[in-house]
């Protein structure tokens, strides 16, 4: 798929589902997946942060891309995130999801270190060269403190196999400032829940989401509304998504997006330790947030979605 033309839309960023005894579960993954694909979202990241890639070993990875590709079969897109410690550990991810058939790669700086600049530079070009897959660069600098700058951006231009961005900074300001420096480049998305329409209105042409993994359609409706200018009904929708939307902003938004899963009927709220399920408070807060919505749901505009 030509990403120019594919990568546009939204991608949930998949949860993968783990057994009592946190083993990794490829079939119930497969139909958290399935179910999103039918819903009409238009693209999938599977092994991101929402995925809790660094939880999972070099052979659960390969066969989630596997479980993933296979029950996709062509129908969106299929990004791969690649989360390592060094870059030869994400160069050999990369590798991994190229033979086990995926359309793309979400490449993280690499993690633990705060790397210079000049090493995140060196660490993407590392990875862009281990495959002729295409490339999204992933910056989030509140979660892994190495930040990404424009500029920085910038300087990766002459790179041929990158041709996408995520930002989950919550500056929306930095659309308009790469776009400044490098015209159409890069193809941006939006990577944080909470500043989506803002984003989409500031040229982000893809959302990578996390709580669209709960409400595909409303994601989906929410997005096509505003590229459309249909505001007014964007908004709407909007003031009702935006208490879920927050959820994707906190430290443990892992937890949070898989326990409203949970709730909603379509996946499992389990998490690998040291990430812990949500008990007490934190879990009576998203349970009155996801009754709320739930209660509350809008009736969706027409978007050309497929019917449910």
């Amino acid at each position: 798929m030509n990403p120019r033309q594919s990568w546009k839309g939204v991608f949930p960023a998949v949860t993968s589902q783990f057994r009592a005894d946190f083993s990794f579960d490829a079939a119930a993954t497969a139909r958290v997946i399935d179910a999103l694909v039918r819903d009409g979202i238009s693209g999938l990241v599977v092994a991101g942060t929402v995925g809790e890639n660094t939880a999972l070993s070099p052979g659960e990875k390969q066969e989630l891309l596997e479980a993933a590709v296979g029950v996709v079969a062509g129908r969106v897109p299929v990004i791969c995130g690649v989360a390592e410690y060094t870059t030869e550990l994400a160069a050999a991810t990369a590798r991994l999801a190229k033979t086990a058939g995926v359309d793309g790669l979400m490449v993280l700086p690499a993690m633990v270190y705060p790397a210079k600049p000049r090493e995140t530079l060196a660490h993407f070009r590392g990875v862009a060269s281990a495959t002729d897959l295409p490339v999204m660069i992933y910056n989030n600098p509140p979660a892994y403190r190495t930040d990404v700058t424009p500029a920085m951006l910038s300087r990766l231009s002459d790179v041929e196999t990158i041709v996408a961005f995520k930002e989950s900074s919550g500056d929306t300001r930095r659309f308009v400032d790469l776009r400044n420096l490098t015209g159409d480049r890069f193809i941006p998305f939006c990577g944080l829940d909470d500043v989506v329409m803002e984003s989409v209105l500031l040229g982000a042409v893809g959302w990578v989401s996390g709580m669209s993994n709960i409400f595909p359609r409303e994601g989906e409706t929410l997005f096509r509304l505003t590229v459309a200018g249909r505001i007014a009904e964007a908004r709407a929708l909007y003031d009702w998504f935006m208490p879920l939307l927050h959820l994707d902003a906190r430290p443990d938004l892992v937890q949070a997006i898989k326990l409203a899963e949970f709730i909603a009927g379509r996946g499992d709220w389990r998490t690998r330790p040291p990430r812990l399920g949500l008990e007490g408070t934190e879990r009576e807060e998203i349970e009155v947030l996801m009754r709320d919505a739930l209660a509350q749901r809008p009736a969706l505009p027409d978007v050309g979605l497929p019917v449910a």
